[in-house]
């Protein structure tokens, strides 16, 4: 951080809760982990395995539960904002330090960008080199768009939106207010519909796919983010919708006509089918795939690499991935899979022959 960006224990209390511990005058200029932190920088507690290093930290002050600051050994002499939550505490305290030291966007249009006539942009707008704006567009208060984006006509976007280079909203679509989108983002991309027409069986099968125009828009609720490389898809009819606080990370894929439950999280690399509905603060693990036409209820879970091909009606943790194993361990595994329905024919013939001998009927399920 610059110098004359330091910040009090007593103002970072005044604005963030928690109670000072220590001495409230102490200035703090940045964050660290525990172990490196030095008397100008905050460091946290969130995991109780480096609850050792709140003893020997050199930090000038930490960020602690008030279970944790009575677990401590010793505590005088240093610096403490004792909270609920540490590390919600950090990510709030860092987002003003990040404040605090970037420089100040100048509202404006760059002049290497285009924006038609026929666009709303605010006045405190800052509209980057290479930008795009289409005709329709609206562009909210304070929104901020890097170099390179394309916004599409009649798109709206809220007050507060931050778009990284190279995103491209298409036609139609609606950013709530603060949503931010990283760099290569598309939203609104045509849904991957066709209706297969077809006439005969092999080499003499003739026909084609014929494309189901995409209609719909997505319709992006306030305060979502959305990762880099990420694409949601526009419903065929109605909208694609990600609703409040939505956190969706790198890589995604969110076919058309879905709908993300409030709060809920996903991790890089996930896909979700059409038409799949997930509920609110639910969160789904990297590399998941979802079929198409499902429902996940609230409070869902889903495991790393794990593939849901049917609806989730229970809140809950679900796991279909195969953990990692040695290999050969796996080869053993693999070849007991493949042989599973001949080891049930010799069961089936054991329980006849062992039902006949003690002459009962076989059972015949």
């Amino acid at each position: 951080m610059a110098a004359g960006m330091a910040i009090t224990l007593d103002e970072l209390v005044k604005r963030f809760g928690g109670e000072v511990v220590g001495d409230g005058a102490h200035r703090v200029g940045g964050l660290a982990p525990l172990d490196k932190a030095g008397p100008a920088q905050l460091a946290f507690l969130a995991n109780q395995k480096y609850l050792p290093q709140v003893e020997t930290t050199a930090a000038g002050a930490v960020l602690i539960s008030p279970a944790d600051i009575e677990k401590l050994s010793k505590r005088d002499g240093g610096n403490f904002i004792v909270t609920p939550n540490p590390y919600a505490y950090f990510a709030r305290v860092a987002q003003a330090f990040i404040d605090l030291a970037a420089p100040k966007a100048v509202p404006g249009v760059h002049p290497g960008a285009y924006v038609d006539p026929a666009a709303k942009v605010a006045a405190s707008a800052v509209i980057g080199p290479h930008v795009t704006v289409e005709a329709g567009a609206v562009v909210g208060e304070r929104v901020k768009l890097d170099a390179g984006i394309v916004v599409g006509r009649g798109v709206t976007l809220g007050d507060d939106v931050h778009l990284y280079p190279n995103v491209t909203v298409y036609h139609g679509c609606k950013l709530g207010a603060r949503v931010i989108v990283h760099a290569g983002a598309v939203i609104g991309a045509d849904g991957f519909g066709f209706a297969p027409d077809f006439v005969g069986e092999g080499d003499s099968r003739t026909g084609t796919w014929v494309k189901i125009p995409q209609v719909g828009a997505v319709d992006i609720a306030d305060d979502v983010e959305i990762g880099a490389n990420t694409t949601i898809d526009r419903g065929a009819m109605a909208d694609t919708v990600i609703e409040h606080s939505v956190k969706i990370d790198n890589l995604v894929q969110i076919g058309h006509n879905c709908r993300i439950g409030a709060y809920t999280v996903i991790a890089g690399c996930a896909g979700i089918a059409g038409s799949t509905t997930i509920g609110k603060h639910c969160m789904i693990g990297g590399a998941v795939g979802i079929a198409g036409h499902v429902t996940l209820a609230d409070y869902v879970i889903v495991t790393a690499q794990s593939g849901v091909s049917k609806s989730l009606t229970k809140a809950g943790m679900y796991t279909s991935a195969f953990p990692a194993v040695p290999h050969a361990d796996w080869n053993k595994s693999a070849a007991v899979v493949r042989n599973l329905d001949k080891l049930r024919d010799r069961i089936k013939a054991l329980e006849t022959a062992l039902a006949e001998r003690d002459g009962d009927a076989p059972d015949k399920a």
